[in-house]
């Protein structure tokens, strides 16, 4: 099953397993652990606590979750943040390894986790996001039917690193502020009020007589018109799914009552196109696999998504997927933006400059980082859809 990122109250999370940033005397504490103890019941979990003694740090033990959406609540305890020099890795590596063993061990098929040792532990969140990162992705290596889940309390939690983060925010604005249709529109409205301001300070016999550029060349105001409306067409939003081009080539379909010429040959060359269709998504996929000579379980580990969606797509040669399925299969192949942009064009996708989540996508893609993992921490800061099934 794929690792996801939600914003919630950990308490409040449905999950066979709920894990408490617990402290080595398992007593009840503020933040995470204060609200699972005040959640389940605090004289059960506090007496279950008492049984139990204690844990070292980097040590996790179970308990029943009482009144937890949860059966379990599994209690890891990890380190306090002292300058990075006294074993602090090695010792949230452990903790995270211990609180995975546990959920094994439960038979537990779902667990959500906070961002252990990132609170009044003192932990660089950054650092703490890419320990948490990393001990995922080995686990769910070797355990991809269990469904792991990171909660946050604040979306800020999540830190993508300065040099990332800046890196993205400059992107975004250069690509997809520059490119909104509104900030084209407005250039063109201020364009357009400037040009009639000079032509209102313009003398008088300097102005064009009315109709006079009209009667010299009607063509022109026809074709100018026509790519006026392609391109009008061209810079609105495309619908979810739809690829930019399809947009363009209905604009230029002949209207009904069209001349019998162009519409007479329209049958004809359809039949033809439609005998002739390009390679759909899953079978491009599928040659793209072989080609570089994965395995199944790679790649769809790589694509943060379940087996059982795999196995739907390889078995389906008309499968449609989401754009979300869809890129999380391109990050997995490691394939470029234009390589991504006929995979996804199979499917009646694009990767479009108007849209913040493809922006960041497109980011990524550039500088060839395809870590899904980096990749959802991206999109969620930004608070857009994740990547992957989910």
């Amino acid at each position: 099953m794929p690792f996801s990122i939600v914003r919630n109250d950990i308490a409040r999370v449905h999950a066979d397993v709920l894990v408490n940033a617990a402290n080595t005397h398992l007593a009840e504490g503020g933040g995470v652990c204060g609200a699972l103890f005040a959640a389940a019941g605090r004289e059960q979990m506090r007496a279950a606590c008492d049984a139990i003694g204690g844990c070292p740090t980097g040590g996790a033990v179970a308990t029943p979750a009482f009144n937890l959406p949860a059966r379990w609540c599994v209690h890891a305890v990890g380190p306090i943040w002292r300058g990075g020099g006294h074993g602090e890795e090695a010792a949230l590596r452990s903790c995270y390894q211990s609180m995975f063993a546990r959920v094994v061990e439960l038979g537990a098929r779902s667990v959500a986790y906070p961002l252990i040792s990132a609170g009044i532990y003192g932990y660089p969140a950054e650092a703490a996001l890419a320990v948490a990162r990393e001990e995922t992705r080995a686990f769910l290596a070797k355990h991809d039917d269990i469904e792991v889940t990171l909660v946050v309390f604040d979306r800020s939690a999540v830190r993508l690193g300065s040099a990332l983060e800046q890196e993205i925010r400059e992107y975004i604005d250069d690509e997809y502020v520059a490119q909104s249709p509104h900030a084209r529109r407005r250039g063109a409205e201020l364009e357009r009020e400037a040009r009639w301001a000079a032509d209102a300070e313009a003398p008088a016999a300097a102005k064009p007589e009315p109709g006079a550029a009209d009667a010299e060349s009607p063509s022109c105001d026809v074709l100018s018109s026509a790519f006026a409306f392609v391109e009008d067409v061209a810079e609105e939003p495309a619908p979810d799914g739809a690829a930019p081009h399809m947009l363009a080539a209905a604009a230029m379909v002949p209207a009904a009552g069209a001349p019998a010429g162009t519409a007479g040959a329209a049958p004809v060359e359809l039949d033809d196109l439609l005998e002739h269709l390009d390679a759909g998504f899953s079978e491009t996929l599928l040659a793209l696999i072989d080609q570089r000579g994965l395995a199944d379980a790679e790649v769809y580990h790589r694509a943060n998504l379940s087996r059982q969606l795999f196995s739907k797509i390889r078995s389906n040669p008309a499968y449609r997927p989401t754009k979300p399925t869809a890129v999380a299969l391109a990050m997995a192949l490691e394939l470029d933006v234009p390589a991504t942009q006929d995979l996804l064009s199979r499917a009646g996708l694009t990767l479009s400059r108007t849209s913040k989540f493809d922006v960041i996508v497109r980011f990524f893609l550039e500088r060839g980082i395809y870590d899904i993992y980096q990749l959802n921490e991206a999109l969620f800061a930004y608070d857009q859809p994740l990547v992957g099934s989910f």
